[in-house]
């Protein structure tokens, strides 16, 4: 695995993901300007997220094959009933790179009608098209991530799909582009490394919240607290010229805890591997609907 090819890669995604989403650089100067940072190199990334569709050559089975040469380690698998949603997370090379979580939609699961919607754009696909990429080159791969690989929706198919899934919706306008980034709050400087604190801070800049589950999600052993953004509304456009404003992407908040052993260590000596690891369906569930209708109403 080469260091260099990884990190240009994750370059890349997050120069667009910052474009799209101007969350990011409220909540960065936020920061900046009340001393919490005086650089964002200085934020650990906790882990992006990416969201595919369950169809022949493309889903998890084939987007992984981009993180698993790059030294990404496939970890535990979670699963959706009521979204109809399952994924999987990935562990980096490197402490000092974000983990990976991605997330596929159990298309076969959906109506038939749904189903004939999302097979008119990717029936076209006849291969993984990750196989025909050279995974050595950053810039084939960055180019890839953010090329589309089906032609541009209808309006009425987009309005169509979001009835039955939001999520498709988003994947069918979105397609592979990054759907968050995660600021690492435990190692904020305190007192704004605990996740309720970071929370009253960022409303406190007229930061918009996801509320579904509670503003901060909280797995059942308490040792991984999670908030995030409501995506941001864009005007986006469809097939025919049509323009109409759906979801884009948004920030989330993490705070990892010391795990019960390492609670000894003084704060100097607490690294990575002494905090909760892994992610929690039941966080995840509640984080997925910062793109949904119900929390992007607040933002309308």
């Amino acid at each position: 695995m080469n260091t260099t090819t990884l990190e240009t890669v994750l370059s890349g995604l997050m120069h667009r993901y910052t474009e799209r989403v101007p969350d990011v650089a409220q909540i960065l100067t936020a920061m900046r300007q009340n001393k919490l940072i005086s650089s964002s190199d200085e934020i650990e990334n906790d882990h992006i997220a990416f969201r595919t569709l369950g169809v022949p050559h493309l889903g998890i089975a084939s987007f992984e094959k981009i993180f698993k040469a790059l030294g990404y380690t496939r970890r535990d698998d979670y699963h959706f009933a009521a979204k109809k949603l399952d994924a999987y997370w990935y562990s980096p090379p490197s402490e000092k790179l974000p983990r990976i979580f991605v997330s596929e939609l159990r298309v076969a699961d959906l109506s038939k009608s749904a189903r004939a919607i999302i097979g008119s754009y990717t029936d076209s696909i006849t291969s993984d098209p990750v196989d025909a990429l050279d995974l050595s080159n950053p810039l084939e791969i960055d180019a890839f991530l953010h090329a589309p690989l089906w032609h541009l929706p209808t309006l009425a198919d987009y309005l169509e799909l979001g009835k039955e899934s939001e999520y498709a919706a988003w994947v069918i306008h979105n397609r592979y582009y990054l759907n968050h980034y995660t600021i690492s709050v435990h190692n904020l400087p305190a007192p704004f490394n605990t996740l309720e604190r970071f929370n009253q801070f960022l409303e406190s800049h007229g930061v918009v919240l996801n509320t579904s589950g509670g503003k901060i999600k909280r797995s059942p052993d308490g040792l991984l607290l999670q908030s995030s953004t409501v995506a941001e509304m864009l005007t986006a456009e469809f097939a025919g010229g049509e323009h109409h404003t759906i979801s884009g992407s948004y920030v989330e908040f993490a705070e990892r805890l010391v795990l019960p052993q390492f609670q000894h260590l003084e704060p100097s000596q607490i690294k990575r591997e002494h905090r909760r690891e892994g992610f929690e369906a039941g966080n995840a569930d509640k984080i997925f609907e910062s793109t949904y209708s119900e929390q992007t109403a607040q933002r309308q």
